[in-house]
């Protein structure tokens, strides 16, 4: 569908927390109220309301994907649900154009006591799929779920794993307009989560909108175009990935930068000075840029870190000292830092700090940029070792292969 989009305008909801009316001097008004049509003004609640979602806009066009960050309570999975229209807003519009699919919970809709089979043809039709789609999708989704020998089987003797990868399998092959994806990611074994993730980044590459929410900062900087970052209700960042999962890591909610504490070094700027992404086993190179100060005592020492996005370790750490490197005693500098990525794909942060070796640690946060690393030569493990390999036959001509 050539205009199929997502539009969310101006969208606020409001919920209750707790019990309203704990007596009838409570009641009474507010029947009243109700009844009058009475609404708070602007941001005014009544008694134990909250704003879960407050003034937040965004547009998702075809071959755009969004992804939707922030820390729990951010108001996500309310955007989602208003979204796919559990919920109403409580002022603004949000509305999808054309058929949308929704990778949401995907096994919640199943009958336990049906079986696979039956669930398919069940949660196709709750999903919109017309019989005659899901007979002509029915063996696919059954293999993409791995579940050949137990179709006929009852879901209540499914696992856990086998409820996720058969609801998963239905969800994601109904062929929609708009994708709607809340935390799905992580369904079944490791196996398993890679080919649903192959199967979402074939579906997000394929023109159609796609909003994702996700906690797995890695995916989002691999499969959306563009990105929100939320606090809160508020929609406080926008802009690519990197810049909404640079700002989400350093808890940076505010519109504008903050101002730098004057100190003996300070770091201004890190930039990508190579191409992106980067496969691995290459080299990446970055400029960093600060200035020092005479007038200050303190150290003069960059570190640079490199952290995965994935599991949040520091794979690498490194301080210019180590290096050889001396910045000046006053004045600017620019540096330029060249890093071999001899780790598995995946997203990485590369950080800057002020380090004290007097202290053995960082005394002021620097800059911090996200880089996207592919699978170069092919291996298992934590470190890529660029393997070169060597075969002696003994009665024919030696052959190389590596890299």
């Amino acid at each position: 569908m050539r205009d199929a989009r997502i539009e969310f305008h101006g969208v606020w909801k409001k919920f209750q927390r707790g019990q309203l009316h704990d007596s009838l001097r409570d009641l009474i008004p507010a029947m009243a109220k109700r009844m009058m049509g009475h609404v708070p003004k602007g941001d005014q609640l009544s008694r134990g309301e909250f704003w879960a979602v407050r003034d937040v806009s965004f547009t998702v066009q075809p071959g755009e994907a969004l992804g939707i960050i922030g820390p729990n309570g951010a108001g996500k999975s309310t955007i989602l649900k208003l979204l796919t229209q559990i919920l109403t807003p409580t002022r603004g519009h949000c509305m999808i154009t054309g058929r949308a699919g929704a990778l949401i919970e995907v096994a919640a809709g199943f009958h336990p006591d049906l079986t696979g089979r039956e669930n398919v043809y069940l949660q196709g039709a709750i999903m919109g799929m017309r019989r005659a789609e899901i007979t002509r999708r029915f063996d696919e989704i059954v293999t993409f779920a791995e579940l050949e020998q137990f179709i006929d089987t009852p879901v209540k003797r499914y696992s856990s794993g086998m409820n996720a990868r058969l609801g998963f399998a239905i969800a994601a092959h109904i062929d929609p307009d708009v994708l709607v994806i809340d935390e799905v990611l992580a369904v079944g074994d490791l196996r398993f989560q890679q080919k649903a993730f192959d199967r979402i980044r074939a579906m997000c590459t394929s023109g159609i909108p796609v909003a994702l929410v996700s906690h797995q900062l890695e995916r989002v900087a691999t499969l959306c175009t563009h990105a929100i970052l939320l606090d809160r209700g508020r929609l406080v960042r926008r802009g690519t990935p990197s810049e909404c999962i640079e700002a989400y890591l350093a808890n940076d909610t505010a519109s504008e930068p903050q101002e730098q504490t004057l100190a003996a070094t300070t770091i201004h700027a890190i930039a990508l000075a190579s191409r992106a992404p980067v496969r691995s086993g290459e080299r990446a190179r970055f400029r960093i840029t600060g200035v020092t100060s005479a007038a200050f005592d303190g150290p003069r020492v960059c570190s640079i870190r490199v952290r995965s996005l994935t599991t949040g370790t520091r794979v690498f750490a490194v301080e210019t000292d180590q290096c050889g490197i001396t910045l000046p005693e006053d004045g600017p500098f620019t540096m330029d830092v060249e890093l071999q990525f001899n780790v598995p794909p995946d997203v990485y942060s590369v950080e800057t700090s002020v380090w004290s070796n007097a202290r053995q640690r960082d005394v002021a946060r620097g800059p911090s940029l996200t880089l996207q690393v592919e699978l170069g030569p092919v291996f298992t493990g934590t470190v890529q070792m660029l393997p070169r390999m060597h075969l002696v036959a003994s009665d024919r001509e030696s052959v190389h292969a590596g890299t």
